[in-house]
């Protein structure tokens, strides 16, 4: 994490958040303690991406297929 003074961070806005930018946290200091750090946002992701699925399992059946074949039974 690169880390630099609230001075620098604001004389050099653009180099920092470059450098946020690429990926890079960087610490902003003030008298010599940290006060902020800025990181890159995470992309956005639609959600039935963000995990993969499982299935559903009923005592060892899946219960996809308990629908599928309720289906398939009728009414």
């Amino acid at each position: 994490m690169k880390q630099a003074t609230l001075t620098e961070v604001r004389n050099h806005a653009k180099a920092y958040f470059d450098i946020v930018e690429s990926g890079e946290s960087v610490r902003v200091l003030r008298n010599g303690k940290p006060i902020a750090d800025i990181v890159p946002v995470a992309p956005e992701q639609p959600s039935w991406k963000r995990r993969k699925a499982q299935p559903l399992l009923l005592d060892g059946v899946s219960l996809s297929r308990l629908v599928l074949e309720e289906r398939d039974a009728g009414p």
